[in-house]
């Protein structure tokens, strides 16, 4: 058990950007604080990548790269839900995206193991499929900007026949039930604005890139959500 515990709490480390404290992470593994202390001492002694600070928590160390560990049940339900559910919602890319990680996940399980996850009864649905919502459009010229950091023109109809033109900074795509909703920093109003991306009718890059600025960046936005 002690040693499930120890991968655990890798795994509880390197999916996070930041440092985590011991309180932290006794409540996800339910043991103690003291626990804790003494597993993260056994994790440095074995030369695990792990560091550790009084006041602040522990963290990963930046440039080191662990081999990914055998996946529980609820990690391969997870893991084929959410990428039947992109295939579902996504764009064409996005969604051949999702079959190919999917498949490298298959590939990489032993033999039963992987039969078992690609038979997996999850599926995943979607009523507004992009053909409908009209979101298949634009999503993939979306994802490219908000990852390059590309300037965009966007001329936009709101849901009261409304139409706006805007200089755009992408931060970030939301899927909701209903429609993809963009995240923006716009230009003109000095605030971030979130637009459907079903509502976009034209999309053309500038020719300029943005650098990332205090109080303009996608975590800045989610920090202003209640």
């Amino acid at each position: 058990m002690r040693t499930l515990r120890l991968f655990a709490l890798l795994d509880h480390l390197r999916g996070r950007l930041g440092p985590v404290s011991a309180e932290t992470l006794a409540l996800k593994l339910d043991v103690s604080v003291r626990t804790i202390y003494r597993d993260m001492a056994t994790l440095q002694a074995m030369g695990a990548p792990v560091r550790g600070e009084a006041g602040i928590g522990y963290q990963m160390e930046r440039g080191y790269f662990l081999p990914p560990f055998q996946f529980d049940a609820d990690e391969l339900d997870a893991i084929m839900l959410g990428m039947r559910m992109i295939a579902a919602r996504g764009d064409g890319k996005l969604s051949d995206a999702a079959t190919r990680v999917s498949a490298k996940v298959r590939a990489g399980l032993d033999g039963e193991a992987g039969e078992a996850y690609a038979r997996l009864p999850l599926r995943a649905v979607s009523r507004h499929a992009q053909k409908d919502t009209g979101s298949g459009t634009h999503l993939s010229c979306l994802r490219s900007a908000i990852r390059e950091r590309a300037f965009l023109d966007i001329r936009y109809l709101d849901l009261q026949g409304a139409k706006s033109q805007r200089l755009a900074r992408p931060l970030g795509l939301t899927v909701f039930d209903e429609a993809w909703l963009l995240t923006i920093w716009c230009e003109e109003k000095r605030d971030f604005r979130n637009l459907r991306v079903d509502r976009i009718e034209i999309v053309e890059r500038t020719g300029k890139r943005f650098r990332p600025e205090a109080g303009k960046r996608f975590d800045d936005y989610l920090k202003t959500l209640p």
